[in-house]
């Protein structure tokens, strides 16, 4: 899986390479509070927004990330941002998280557009067998947009991850397997 930075478009959103130059878009629109309701991190003021992308950037970096800011192809307006992580090359399985679109773009094309181009590039150009999804337990409305997607639901990981601010936290995780993506294609490719 070679990993490196490409910036994948469709019809409503274009995903971008991030880079420190998005900071103060990213800034204007990502510290509603509402975003990181879910989320064992807190992104609220425009440094921990800076040190969020310094962390994405590092994991680019170490080869274990590959973060992107969304784009409105329209505008370039940026909207919000998403990223391949926990990459594990040896077994052709990648995760894509770190979703986050601003308010007034949510329940719009953007999320499924997006999904739909990363795992397009995770299965037809990079060789993925595998791609995952993680959604907090208690997160029902992107629990159903993953469903929506076509992923399949495995289970609850309990106390799976630590948060300063929540304690303990149970997710729910997804995938979609390599064999499983023409179908899935055909139909989010169908879809208006």
């Amino acid at each position: 899986m070679d990993l490196q930075p490409v910036t994948l478009e469709g019809r409503y959103v274009r995903l971008v390479p991030m880079r420190m130059a998005h900071h103060a878009a990213l800034s204007a629109i990502g510290l509603d509070p509402s975003l990181w309701e879910y989320t064992t991190i807190r992104v609220q003021t425009p440094e921990q927004m800076r040190g969020y992308m310094e962390a994405a950037l590092r994991a680019q970096a170490a080869g274990t990330a590959l973060p992107f800011v969304i784009e409105l192809v329209a505008t370039g307006a940026v909207v919000g941002s998403t990223r391949y992580h926990a990459i594990v090359r040896e077994h052709r399985r990648l995760e894509i998280g770190f979703t986050w679109i601003a308010a007034p773009w949510q329940r719009t094309a953007v999320n499924s557009e997006s999904k739909f181009l990363l795992l397009r590039h995770a299965f037809e150009t990079l060789g993925c067998q595998r791609v995952e999804f993680k959604a907090a337990a208690e997160n029902a409305v992107s629990r159903r947009a993953l469903l929506r997607l076509g992923a399949t639901e495995e289970g609850l990981l309990r106390h799976f991850m630590l948060s300063a601010h929540k304690g303990p936290c149970d997710v729910r995780i997804f995938s979609i397997l390599a064999a499983e993506w023409p179908a899935i294609k055909a139909r989010l490719a169908s879809a208006p």
